[in-house]
């Protein structure tokens, strides 16, 4: 059983024959989009973890693209009621794009096992154990051989739009050159599976012979690396025409370390 954003109003804290719960199939997984409480931010979706897998992207109450202004989502791409109706529940609706994303993407969507989302965006939870880490949406289903724990909460970043699925990287960058500098850093991957677009991975005081550690969620899943491109940017003319450079960047993929 898929839960998709299940219902908070009238079910959240209820007792189980009332709710979804773990109880009611072999293998229930659950997607949270919407899990804000419902008074004062009308969060439709339920936050505790009530299946066997629970999932929460981007941490489970807001999805990136649904706080886009109103007149830009109710004129969309997919019609003016798809527009309206994602405007009104953007949140919730989310759910059932990811698991249809996820039917197309079936090495994507992977959830880290996390004590909370904070946790997760700080770098703790990665990368994979060595069972690996479950997909969220249709390909659940192949992590069910190997819980062990009551409940399993994961996380997991996604895009503001189709194609939803990301990979997440850890890049780690010891610059290089004679002083520092106020600027930003952008790292591009290369690899077998495809390329990234410019990721920011440093911004403030560049100082050469540091070292930054960065994660970055990526659109492609890059597979082997074979390049990576360096750029910095200190956005404004210095006339003494500072250099920097990278001693050396490291990738690690969340997927297999």
């Amino acid at each position: 059983l898929s839960g998709l954003d299940p219902a908070q109003p009238y079910f959240q804290g209820t007792p189980i024959e009332v709710r979804l719960d773990k109880s009611d199939a072999e293998f229930v997984d659950v997607i949270h989009t919407d899990s804000a409480p419902t008074i004062p931010y009308l969060g439709f979706g339920m936050s505790p973890a009530i299946g066997h897998l629970d999932f929460y992207p981007n941490g489970g109450k807001q999805m990136p693209g649904c706080g886009k202004n109103p007149v830009s989502q109710i004129v969309d791409l997919d019609g003016i009621w798809e527009g309206t109706r994602d405007f009104v529940a953007c949140n919730h609706l989310r759910s059932y794009k990811y698991y249809s994303d996820s039917i197309i993407y079936p090495d994507g969507f992977l959830g880290y096992s996390c004590a909370s989302y904070d946790v997760f965006e700080s770098g703790s939870c990665f990368p994979c154990p060595k069972d690996g880490c479950p997909n969220m949406g249709h390909f659940a289903d192949k992590f069910k051989m190997k819980i062990k724990n009551d409940f399993v909460k994961l996380y997991l970043n996604t895009a503001e739009a189709k194609d939803f699925a990301l990979w997440r990287y850890k890049v780690t960058v010891t610059l290089s050159g004679k002083s520092k500098v106020k600027g930003y850093v952008n790292v591009a991957l290369y690899g077998s599976g495809g390329n990234t677009r410019q990721h920011q991975v440093i911004t403030g005081t560049l100082h050469p012979d540091n070292t930054y550690t960065s994660f970055i969620d990526a659109e492609v899943n890059v597979g082997t690396v074979t390049k990576v491109k360096f750029l910095w940017n200190n956005n404004w003319i210095n006339p003494t025409f500072p250099k920097l450079g990278a001693a050396t960047i490291t990738i690690q993929s969340g997927e297999n370390g």
